[in-house]
């Protein structure tokens, strides 16, 4: 396909990115602690630190990961943390010792960690005091030799910290019992640390930064490899992307997805490193009400979000009274935006939400829209720089423009392959580096690039393609909805039949009202055949919601 997209690009955009402007990760850190030294790098909690104290902290837990510990270049080290301070001083940290960070959700289950720690081979891990516990379960059937604890103020500084803790662990009893012996406390760790000397790991771009570990939301749970080029080469197309809306050294970033997920790891930890930005950690997002009292305080001038969290805010009160003034660059991703949500955030915020299209494997971002598009448009955008993307049929033959396909990708953001799944990789990856992503997709006649659904999710409804995405969208936008999860189950007449599992916004909605408003926005065979009302539904760490848990909840319900 020919690169139409490049037409579209706002002016003083590039058509390709150089990764070798940087020689790895660490190398792009160690430039921006040094250009931004004095400045805020993070906040969390009202304690702040800055590009310095980044910088120190990180060499000193450096030289205790390589001198003290001896861990070696390539060495697993497994990171479990929410946002908290001590994260990005843990991963820049790795880093600067050329280890590779392995990624863990701290809010797996045993079974989940064991799995993850198995798989990646990881000999060392930092942890959270609060999911310790966790760790403590499975950490005898792994390879794990090191484990180095933190609790959520140990970097607030005394006697902020002692406080802190003591109130999470014995006051609001957060911290459940466990017993790992030999554990180091993150405290010692850098104490030791500080008095040894940290010799620089060399490295290069095609050494392995990350195994980025896939959600498993459509089976077993795969570690991306994603090596320092992957990783450069996203963050410079991000950078020369969004560029003429953002001034380095200046922007202060909200950063509430969890930077241990791809989308946030690049989005925020990497890409407020680049230009300088202070990042506010949101340790906890889901708790709307201490969200909003943080964002009070902040002129924030970045907002990376999912559509269901963007929802949510939108939802909480006190938020349409926060002030926006400051707010330049909203950008949306992980799952689809919703049109009703992209439009209620432009009337709140006065700033247009930007979507985005990426993947764990593709370090993620692979399309996005121009940031200075007046409003939302359906688009998830076009292909970056050094980008291409192509719309292929089951037989990979190149779809025409305006027609469905699945979404191939290429590009140097495109993993290496999956660690040790080999025949995972032959499934994903072409011999020619194109990426088979799963997605349903067209273009458009401009480049612009649009997500049809998963081809997973795709339902069959006699004989025609109904797409879960479009289904909620609609529903979504009923003013007494709040959210809505939409699946499809075996029928006898139909083949399929479509299923919408709806939390209200007001409960005066009932099914009727419901149906009536869908028969009036959708085609007969789109409409729910079955309408369920929840409590919740559930979702990922970062919040997509999960057709896969729907369909084991309610699929046998359904007669």
């Amino acid at each position: 396909m020919d690169k139409i997209w490049l037409k579209s690009y706002s002016p003083g955009v590039p058509e390709t990115v150089d990764a070798s402007e940087y020689s790895s990760i660490t190398d792009l850190f160690e430039q921006s602690v040094e250009r931004f030294r004095q400045r805020p790098a993070y906040s969390n909690f009202g304690h702040d630190l800055s590009f310095d104290d980044v910088d120190r902290l990180t060499r000193h837990f450096a030289a205790y990961l390589t001198g003290e510990l001896s861990l070696k270049k390539g060495d697993r080290i497994a990171i479990m943390m929410p946002n908290v301070l001590q994260y990005p001083v843990a991963l820049f940290a790795a880093l600067r010792a050329g280890l590779i960070v392995v990624n863990v959700n701290p809010l797996y289950t045993a079974r989940e960690l064991e799995y993850q720690l198995n798989d990646s081979g990881a000999v060392a891990i930092i942890v959270l005091e609060n999911f310790a516990h966790t760790l403590a379960e499975v950490v005898d059937k792994t390879a794990i030799r090191h484990v180095i604890i933190t609790q959520v103020g140990d970097l607030f500084g005394f006697p902020a910290s002692f406080i802190v803790n003591g109130v999470i662990k014995y006051v609001k009893k957060m911290v459940p019992d466990f017993v790992i012996p030999n554990a180091i406390h993150l405290h010692d760790a850098l104490a030791t640390g500080a008095e040894l000397t940290f010799s620089r790991v060399e490295q290069n771009l095609d050494d392995i930064a990350f195994l980025q570990y896939t959600g498993g939301t459509t089976g077993v749970s795969k570690g991306a490899i994603l090596t320092h080029r992957n990783m450069v080469s996203n963050l410079l197309q991000a950078y020369v992307w969004a560029s003429s809306a953002l001034k380095d050294g200046e922007e202060v970033s909200i950063t509430a997805l969890p930077l241990y997920h791809i989308f946030a790891l690049t989005a925020n930890a990497l890409f407020a490193m680049k230009i300088g930005a202070r990042s506010v950690l949101i340790t906890n997002p889901r708790d709307f009400p201490a969200f909003v009292k943080t964002l009070r305080q902040e002129h924030f001038s970045i907002f990376v979000g999912i559509n269901t969290l963007f929802n949510a805010l939108l939802h909480t009160p006190g938020f349409e009274q926060l002030d926006f003034s400051s707010l330049k660059f909203t950008l949306g991703g992980g799952m689809a935006v919703q049109r009703s949500v992209a439009e209620q955030w432009k009337q709140v915020t006065g700033n247009t939400l930007i979507e985005a299209y990426g993947l764990t494997e593709t370090s993620p971002a692979v399309c996005i829209n121009p940031v200075n598009i007046p409003a939302y448009t359906g688009a998830i955008g076009l292909p970056l720089p050094s980008t291409d993307v192509s719309i292929r049929s089951k037989d990979g033959k190149e779809k025409a423009i305006g027609e469905t396909g699945e979404l191939w990708v290429k590009g140097p953001q495109v993993m290496r392959g999956y660690w040790q799944h080999d025949g995972d990789t032959q499934k994903t990856l072409t011999d020619g580096g194109w990426l088979h992503t799963g997605d349903v997709a067209r273009m458009d006649e401009h480049g612009f690039v649009y997500i049809v659904d998963r081809l997973k999710d795709m339902i069959l409804m006699s004989g025609f393609n109904v797409y879960p995405n479009e289904i909620e969208a609609v529903i979504a936008a009923h003013p007494k909805v709040l959210e809505a999860g939409v699946i499809g189950v075996a029928d006898p007449g139909s083949g399929e039949a479509v299923v919408a599992i709806v939390v209200k916004a007001d409960q005066t909605l009932d099914e009727e009202e419901l149906r009536v408003y869908c028969h009036k926005n959708m085609t007969g065979y789109k409409c729910p055949k079955h309408i369920i009302f929840a409590d919740t539904l559930p979702k990922t760490n970062v919040g997509k919601i999960l057709r896969r848990e729907l369909r084991q909840q309610y699929g046998d319900k359904i007669k």
